[in-house]
This record gives structure tokens, sequence and C-alpha cells, in this order.
């Protein structure tokens, strides 16, 4: 069987934790800021974790990063 590749596209867009949970940024952040809220923005801009129902799914995906 061949060796597991780490997804590339994935690993771009996620970091591990110390205590393995698996980091994301929000989504709605790349372009028409200037029609959400500040408060909307600044939350935004902040870091998320993956719901623990996806990741199972994304930590196959990058399972050889890890």
């Amino acid at each position: 069987m061949p060796k597991a590749k780490t997804h590339s596209g994935l690993k771009k867009r996620i970091k591990i934790t110390g205590s393995g949970k698996i980091k994301r940024g929000h989504s709605y952040t790349g372009h028409l800021k200037t029609n959400k809220t500040h408060k909307q923005n600044k939350n935004l801009s902040k870091s998320g974790l993956v719901h623990e129902t996806d990741a199972k799914r994304i930590a196959q995906l990058i399972a050889p990063m890890k």
C-alpha cells in the first residue's frame, strides 16, 4: 500500500494545537468587509477550532503531518 500523503491544500489552512485539537480560520473574510459590522469582522479574524464531528475526517487528511 502506498504512503498516505498529507492534503496539500488543507495543511496550509490549519494548525494542530498542543493538545491535539485542530485550529482553523473563519470563512467570509476574503473581501466585502465594508458590508460587515466591526464586531463581525473582529470576531471573524479570530481563529476557531474544528468541531469534534469533523475532526476525525480532517485528521485522516493530515495524518502524515502529525
